[in-house]
């Protein structure tokens, strides 16, 4: 597994990353009202969106219920490896809760 370093305090912070074989821009952001992160996800060069405001939800993959073959083979999933947490909040995530990707390696 790889973890996504995200710098909480330039969010909403936008970054090109490879998933697989395939290049994405994905942008992260945080809704303080709600304290939770959502995730905006778009094929690289490409203007048009594949989802927008995907909630970052503990151990529950990200795009879960799209099938699309536009979007990435990895999954990528928010995760505490200490198993303490039981949401993603301002506090823990980057601390004990990390976005990774789990590429089955």
């Amino acid at each position: 597994m790889r973890v996504i370093e995200i710098n909480k305090e330039n969010l909403p912070e936008r970054f090109d990353i490879e998933l697989g074989t395939e290049l994405f821009t994905m942008e992260i952001d945080y809704n303080q009202t709600g304290d939770f992160f959502t995730i905006d996800l778009y094929q690289y060069d490409n203007t048009e969106p594949l989802v927008l405001g995907e909630k970052l939800m503990l151990n529950q993959p990200l795009f879960r219920d799209i099938e699309d073959s536009r979007f990435p083979a990895p999954t990528l999933i928010p995760i505490d490896p200490s198993g303490q947490e039981t949401r993603i909040t301002w506090d823990n995530f980057g601390k004990t809760v990390f976005l990774v990707v789990d590429d089955g390696e």
